[in-house]
């Protein structure tokens, strides 16, 4: 089974007008990305995954903070809504703000809306995450089985602060919740080496390859550490929908070599490229899909 670890809603159940199409610069240096999109572009995107993880992030102001225009009061339902409508394929991640005083209440509401775990980006959502606060509500998370993915590592936003993403925050999350799941997204880029000896170290700490395989050299640099290391097993697949659809980053990662073509360099084994493409996340999290009659 394939599963992609790391998509975002789509804005729009169907079609995007003309009118309120956007695209965003900062994502990839190759094109622009698209950041309003469809339920059927979801679904073209992600066609070479049997699952996908699906989320928004809770913040006041959507386009501004992440690059995607849909309204902050929409964040959870528009995802329980896109979730309902194919429970087979989709799994959905709720977003909250771990610092307010209804954090809980809002994650209760969500999970009565049939969301499984929690998508937060510190820096873009501009929370500590070693506050009281935000560690109140990791501890919650354990207690109730929730998995958490952090957005880990640089973002082109010029107001999210890169130190709330620094992956060795989550070695101390870790210490603190031995019993959470969580994933740090995108292998922590550019730092991939702290973000490998982090989920080495942790049982249920993994990370994610989203995005990465857009810089080839962080690509190769980062799985290269994960081989050295002994932690490859705990890399998952994920596409950073609509930045990536998971067909690329399944390309991405089969190309990791190419960059040391001609070199005496180390290579990525093949068998370990796969082993990601078809990592067992939903076991590693401990999730499961619907069954449908």
């Amino acid at each position: 089974m394939i599963v992609d670890v790391h998509a975002h809603t789509p804005t729009h159940r169907d079609a995007v007008p003309d009118g309120e199409r956007r695209a965003y610069t900062g994502w990839r240096t190759d094109r622009p990305v698209t950041t309003t999109n469809s339920w059927a572009d979801y679904e073209t995107a992600m066609a070479d995954a049997d699952v996908s993880i699906v989320f928004n992030i809770a913040v006041d102001d959507p386009e501004a903070a992440t690059g995607l225009p849909y309204r902050p009061e929409d964040t959870n339902t528009s995802t329980a809504a896109f979730v309902a409508a194919d429970p087979a394929r989709r799994i959905g991640f709720m977003s909250v703000d771990p610092t307010r005083a209804d954090a809980i209440e809002e994650a209760q509401r969500c999970r009565d809306l049939g969301l499984v775990g929690v998508k937060l980006g510190p820096n873009y959502q501009d929370f500590d995450p070693l506050s009281p606060r935000a560690t109140a509500f990791y501890g919650y998370c354990q207690r109730e089985g929730l998995p958490i993915l952090f957005h880990q590592g640089a973002s082109p936003i010029r107001h999210a602060p890169l130190r709330y993403t620094y992956p060795l925050v989550t070695d101390e999350i870790a210490l603190a919740f031995p019993e959470l799941r969580i994933v740090m997204a995108h292998m922590g880029h550019p730092w991939g080496k702290e973000t490998v000896v982090t989920i080495r170290k942790h049982p249920h700490v993994y990370a994610d390859v989203s995005s990465i395989y857009l810089r080839p050299w962080v690509c190769y640099e980062s799985l290269l550490a994960a081989v050295e290391w002994g932690a490859a097993h705990k890399l998952l697949l994920g596409s950073d929908f609509p930045i990536a659809t998971t067909g690329e980053a399944m390309a991405g990662l089969r190309r990791v070599n190419a960059i040391a073509e001609g070199t005496a360099l180390p290579r990525i084994p093949a068998e370990v490229v796969e082993q990601i493409i078809h990592a067992d996340a939903l076991g590693a999290l401990g999730l499961s899909i619907k069954e449908t009659s």
